[in-house]
């Protein structure tokens, strides 16, 4: 039995996702609890979960794996809207759904390429670049719209709505299907592939992976660009989701997307994280926010559960390397 508990002890101090999966199963069971009339576990609320908590939660997959690399983007927020916008041109203007995610999911990666431009060659923190770049996008959105709130028809193509917002087997939302199919493609990147190894490297110590013929400022820059990519894809979903464009959407969404990643167990210097720990850190947040609407407190309180939950899984993430330390 002895034996077995430190078989145990070791996974999980072998394993970053542990801390993000015990805040989970911990979170899940205590609002089950907590939220008035069981309303929490309720099919309908967990539909909802499923179908709005997503396009954030893909964003995050991205932002997570950007992070791993040593570098931040505070851009996601205003990027979003400013994808959003361009979609809701093309697809009023008569453009195919198809090729205008497309060319939406183009323009998020040359946002993306920029923003990784700017800070490898021009050698500027992607903090402060990306926090310019949050203020441009947003301020060039609003400019060109004037602010104003933008139909959609999404029942014209209705191949395309039931692809990126319809059902599985009539309950399971497509918007969940595409969060855990690119949840496992960025893991099977970042784990199984040698760009995984490159960001890593990139992320931990950049002058020893250029030593090892690592070209890191292509690793940042091609991680900044999967981020926007992913913000572009999200847009659109959430566009469809709700038949109108808001310039005002995605606001506050960057460092809700930093925290997400951070419970993931995601390193706020680089080089340490991993993506089922950066998706289960989504899940968090998501869970969090969609727990205080079910239970109708007041927004304010956002702000102080998530300032808790990100402390307790700093803490949780020091103890446990701290612990890896002792044991290997």
């Amino acid at each position: 039995m002895l034996d077995k508990l430190r078989e145990f002890r070791n996974f999980a101090l072998t394993k970053r996702y542990v801390g993000p999966l015990a805040i989970l199963v911990v979170l899940v069971i205590v609002l089950a609890i907590i939220v008035p009339e069981n309303n929490f576990l309720r099919m309908g609320n967990i539909r909802n979960l499923l179908s709005f908590g997503p396009e954030f939660g893909i964003i995050v997959l991205g932002a997570g794996m950007l992070m791993i690399a040593g570098e931040f983007d505070l851009s996601v927020g205003s990027v979003l809207a400013f994808s959003a916008m361009i979609f809701t041109f093309l697809y009023n203007g008569g453009v195919h759904p198809f090729p205008a995610l497309i060319i939406t999911m183009g323009v998020g990666a040359g946002i993306g390429f920029i923003n990784g431009i700017i800070t490898v060659k021009a050698r500027i923190l992607s903090f402060v670049a990306t926090l310019g770049a949050m203020w441009a996008w947003r301020g060039l959105t609003l400019l060109i719209t004037g602010g104003d709130q933008i139909p959609i028809d999404p029942s014209l193509y209705p191949g395309f709505t039931i692809a990126m917002t319809g059902e599985l087997f009539g309950f399971f939302p497509m918007q969940a299907v595409w969060f855990i199919i690119l949840a496992f493609v960025l893991s099977f990147v970042l784990h199984r592939h040698k760009y995984g190894n490159w960001v890593y490297s990139t992320g931990s110590n950049s002058q020893a992976a250029r030593s090892m013929c690592i070209n890191t400022g292509m690793v940042r820059i091609t991680s900044f660009m999967i981020v926007s990519t992913l913000v572009g894809f999200a847009a659109v979903m959430q566009l469809i989701r709700v038949s109108s464009f808001s310039s005002r959407v995605g606001t506050e969404w960057e460092l809700k997307v930093i925290a997400a990643a951070v419970v993931g167990g995601t390193s706020l210097l680089g080089g340490r994280g991993s993506m089922p720990g950066v998706f289960m850190g989504a899940l968090v947040i998501i869970i969090i926010e969609n727990a205080l609407n079910v239970g109708r407190l007041p927004y304010e309180w956002t702000y102080t559960v998530y300032g808790l939950i990100i402390m307790l899984s700093a803490l949780l993430d020091l103890y446990i390397e701290k612990r890896k330390l002792k044991f290997t």
